[in-house]
This record gives structure tokens, C-alpha cells and sequence, in this order.
């Protein structure tokens, strides 16, 4: 897969001898763009090679996660199973629509439940009501979730600094596995509270080459503020790309 890469150009940054490269990742397809590619693949084809037909996966009402695992479920002949975090609202939000369009099942839960969906009896319970499923946990975000992810750092080794935003942890645990010695990696997370993150990132990677930003979270998953939707806006301006 050939990605494109778009270069950061400012008088500042010619002033302190710097270079920022934008890897495109999110133009590598319409529903299933930048990490949940690489973090779907390796699972979709362990729930092939065991013989599952049903996927079951979590995420909040915005979730690229949930839009690509419904697109690429429906797409490689399975059923898709989306628990999501909070009441149903109608009419859908656009990435439920579009999951909702590509047959995924949605169920909603609230919030206190949903922070059992790492846990043995919760897991169960949904056995009992969907039966047997292949299990992506939220984000995408597994051993084999961070393989895939690992794969978004392959031949891009001569850069001193290597910057993604973070969910769940596993993409940068990937792009940590992948990095070399004389490299950092910058992860800026989506939420304040960093404990499950960093308990995560831990988990998947012993290496120790990273920092973990928590004051530029904004608020948590798809909160905007003014300061950030002007920030969304000129930099689209300027540089021509998109932010999420």
C-alpha cells in the first residue's frame, strides 16, 4: 500500500531547522481509513481461520472503530455485533447510521455496564445473547490489533520523533514495537485520565522510547471547543488537511 505524505511548511519551522511529515494513513480507504486497517486485519483473518461467523466489538456513538469493524465484517462475510456505550438517539449520528447501513447489530448499554466489558461475566452474558462470536475489544486494540498497528511505522525509520494521537493505547504500542533505538514516540491522548492507557501501552511493549500527553485531550472522545474547532479550521486552510 503506497501512502502519501504531506510536509508542514512554516517560517517558524525553517527558522529551528525542523521537518513535519503528515503520513496519510486516513486516505487509505473511505470506512476503514487511518489505524483501522492495520488493526482489524490480523483479526479478521484469526476469525476466519478459527471458523467464527459473528464479530463482536465495543465503542462510543462516534467511533471510527465500530463504522470500519461493521464495513470490513460485512465485507469478508460477517456477522457484526456493536456494543455501544450510551443510549440510543434518533435519528443516528452518521457513524452509526453508516454501521447501521452495513448490518451491524447495535446494542446500547449504559455507561456502568460498559465499564464491565472487560470482564468474564459481562463477556458471558453477551454469549448467552448474540451465542458465539469472535471478540475485537474496543479500539481494535489486542495482540494482534498491535501487530497490524506496528506494520504504520515499516521503512519510515529516520525520523527523530514519531507523533499519534491515542485511544486505547494500541496503536502506539504498535508504533513503539516497530521504532528504532535512537527514536521518540509522542502519543497525545484523546482522554485526561491516562491510567487504563498507560496500563495498556505497558502491556503490549517493553520498550520505554515514548511519552504519553494527557493536556490536549479537549474534553474526551468527539468533544469540541471553540479553540479547537478554529484550530480544525486553520489548519485545513493552510495546509489542506482534515482533522478528526
Amino acid at each position: 500500500m503506497k501512502i502519501k505524505y504531506n510536509t508542514i511548511s512554516s517560517n517558524l519551522l525553517v527558522e529551528k531547522e525542523v521537518t513535519i511529515l503528515i503520513k496519510r494513513i486516513d486516505l487509505n480507504h473511505r470506512y476503514i481509513s487511518g489505524n483501522k486497517l492495520y488493526k482489524l486485519k490480523y483479526n479478521i483473518t484469526e476469525a476466519k481461520k478459527k471458523g467464527y461467523k459473528k464479530i463482536l466489538t465495543f465503542g462510543g456513538a462516534y467511533s471510527n472503530h465500530i463504522v470500519a469493524t461493521a464495513y470490513l465484517g460485512k465485507k469478508e462475510g460477517f456477522n457484526t455485533i456493536g456494543i455501544i456505550r450510551g443510549e440510543k438517539n434518533l435519528p443516528l449520528n452518521a457513524s452509526l447510521q453508516n454501521a447501521y447501513d452495513n448490518e451491524m447489530n447495535l446494542k446500547y448499554i449504559n455507561r456502568r455496564d460498559y465499564r464491565l466489558k472487560d470482564t468474564d461475566s459481562f463477556i458471558n452474558k453477551l454469549k448467552c445473547e448474540f451465542g458465539n462470536f469472535y471478540l475485537i475489544p474496543e479500539g481494535g486494540t489486542n495482540f494482534l490489533g498491535v501487530k497490524g498497528a506496528s506494520e504504520i511505522l515499516s521503512n519510515d525509520n529516520n525520523y527523530n520523533y514519531v507523533c499519534c494521537p491515542v485511544g486505547t493505547g494500541g496503536t502506539i504500542a504498535g508504533i513503539i514495537n516497530s521504532s528504532n533505538i535512537n527514536q521518540i514516540i509522542l502519543g497525545f491522548s484523546a482522554l485526561k485520565n491516562t491510567i487504563d492507557v498507560k496500563r495498556n501501552i505497558k502491556l503490549y511493549t517493553k520498550k520505554q522510547n515514548w511519552k504519553l500527553f494527557s493536556r490536549y485531550s479537549c474534553g474526551g472522545y468527539a468533544k469540541i471547543s471553540k479553540e479547537l474547532i478554529k484550530f480544525i479550521n486553520e489548519f485545513n486552510i493552510n495546509y489542506g488537511i482534515p482533522l478528526d
